[in-house]
């Protein structure tokens, strides 16, 4: 097959894959790429977050982890009946929820996996100080699953490395030829910068705009979220590395944003009733 076909056939399959595999997230209507199920990726997140409970040291008991699964449980509800009163396609209905706390004073963190598998670090602690600011780290984190973040991701990661190769064949190695001598994965490094980046930092304000959303359904104060970034500031004493080398979004843009989104948010998507 000559070179002109070829691109030709690529080109008729990759547009297929694309069109079949649109989606939109919930309440942003961002359009995202989903090529890999959603269940594959629950299925996977539940296996590691196995793995982790296994290999850390877990608080079992006490208000701090009380607090966290009242946070959780009252989002679950919130989002839940936000998108049935919405006549919307729930997008946690095939979540597993669950909440751990990880013992580690060092790491000022939190995360939530595909499927609804969600952890807290104690050093987070120190920064959210109380339930408002707990929540707002707990919706952003949450809102990354209910975006399906990291199914996008995932299947942008296979368009990304699929077309580095078609381009290395294309151009008869020159791919192979330029990380070979720099030494190190050039091209990948750039489309890093260019391409992936940019795009997580998308997701990192999105889940930003989200979080607040949930955390508003569920009744809490979102103006705590900004005085979560100055906290989170300082703690980082100025160790945050250049936006364009950042998967996410600077703190003071963040802020920025933030207080752009507050007076919206809190007329347009109140707290919800459950009962």
């Amino acid at each position: 097959m000559n070179r002109r076909k070829f691109i030709q056939y690529l080109g008729c399959g990759c547009g297929g894959l694309l069109l079949n595999s649109c989606a939109s997230v919930p309440i942003t209507d961002r359009k995202q790429l989903r090529i890999i199920p959603e269940s594959k990726l629950n299925a996977q997140a539940s296996q590691i977050y196995e793995k982790i409970k296994e290999k850390e040291k877990l608080v079992t008991k006490g208000n701090d982890l009380k607090m966290i699964k009242d946070i959780g449980k009252k989002m679950e509800d919130s989002i839940g009946e936000y998108f049935y009163q919405s006549n919307l396609k729930d997008p946690t209905v095939n979540f597993q929820w669950e909440y751990i706390l990880i013992d580690n004073k060092k790491i000022k963190n939190a995360w939530c996996m595909p499927g609804g598998k969600i952890a807290v670090y104690t050093g987070i602690l120190d920064v959210t100080k109380n339930k408002n600011g707990l929540a707002a780290i707990m919706g952003h984190e949450i809102a990354h699953a209910v975006a399906k973040h990291s199914v996008e991701r995932a299947s942008r990661g296979v368009i990304l490395n699929t077309t580095i190769q078609i381009t290395d064949i294309l151009t008869g190695g020159k791919v192979s030829q330029v990380n070979r001598t720099t030494g190190m994965d050039t091209v990948g490094l750039l489309a890093q910068l260019g391409i992936m980046n940019p795009f997580s930092r998308k997701q990192e304000s999105e889940a930003d705009y989200l979080g607040l959303i949930f955390s508003s359904l569920s009744g809490y104060d979102i103006r705590e979220t900004t005085k979560i970034w100055d906290r989170m500031k300082e703690a980082n004493k100025g160790k945050a590395p250049p936006e364009f080398m950042s998967t996410h979004p600077s703190a003071d843009n963040r802020i920025k944003k933030i207080n752009e989104w507050i007076n919206d948010v809190t007329i347009n998507y109140p707290p919800i009733s459950t009962s």
